[in-house]
């Protein structure tokens, strides 16, 4: 289970879901892994409980706003005097704003690309020179099936991750040469906490948690260990030649043309 031994690797958004799951599945692959998180005391919490679980793990939890360049700068700054060089970034901080185009306010707008889309450029800008320096490097930006299918209702959130995945396939084509390798991610439905805070927001909470488990044609939704295990592939060096690609875990789903 040494995947990613010497390495390390920075996942924003590492306090819970996703990016929690691709912390701890880091960790156990012997990555040294620096959890940048909005909410710092969950932050600490989840690099406690990875610590705990992996024995001999290095993990170090930084308080970061990927809105703020300079917050995410000095992210980097403090993984590379805790652990050294960042090897690999994953990109996973994510907020969900849905709306109504025509009555969406402009904070909603500026707010979803904030976090959504700019946050992305913030990671890799802050890791791009040094990976560039060394000609090594893994960048991980974490996208959605709403990068490249439309469900009415939660605008404005699929234009920003389709801006993810421009992004992803210009900066893994500029920085090519240099062996910077830059991928996406794209999940379907994932049990997180935020899918159980939507189907409890719904006026019958069950009927839309079976409803969600009917779509994808495996009839169940995904894991975030199912992500995670993928993460840790693009992060490996067993994926030397994937570039400016984009991995979709939804269990078939955006390959049903219809049911």
């Amino acid at each position: 289970m040494n995947r990613l031994a010497g390495k390390v690797a920075l996942v924003t958004g590492a306090g819970r879901g996703i990016g929690a799951a691709i912390a701890r599945a880091f960790a156990a692959e012997g990555a040294a892994v620096v959890l940048a998180e909005l909410d710092g005391a969950t932050a600490v919490a989840t690099a406690r409980e990875i610590a705990n679980a992996c024995e001999g793990a290095q993990t170090l939890a930084v308080q970061t706003d990927v809105t703020q360049p300079a917050s995410v700068r000095a992210a980097v700054e403090e993984a590379q005097r805790a652990f050294g060089p960042v090897d690999v970034l994953v990109n996973n901080a994510g907020i969900n704003v849905f709306a109504d185009p025509l009555t969406m306010t402009d904070d909603d707008w500026r707010r979803c690309f904030a976090v959504d889309l700019d946050g992305v450029w913030n990671g890799c800008r802050a890791v791009l020179p040094g990976m560039v320096e060394r000609r090594a490097g893994s960048i991980i930006n974490i996208a959605s099936t709403h990068a490249f299918q439309i469900i009415p209702g939660c605008f404005p959130y699929p234009v920003a991750k389709h801006g993810v995945i421009g992004l992803t396939r210009a900066l893994g084509i500029e920085y090519a040469p240099k062996n910077v390798r830059v991928n996406a991610i794209a999940p379907g439905y994932i049990e997180t906490q935020l899918t159980h805070d939507w189907w409890n927001a719904q006026p019958d909470p069950e009927a839309a948690r079976k409803a969600t488990l009917e779509l994808p044609p495996m009839k169940r939704i995904g894991r975030p260990e199912e992500v995670a295990m993928t993460a840790v592939f693009l992060a490996s060096d067993e994926a030397p030649f994937i570039n400016a690609s984009c991995i979709t875990i939804d269990g078939g789903r955006t390959a049903l043309h219809h049911e």
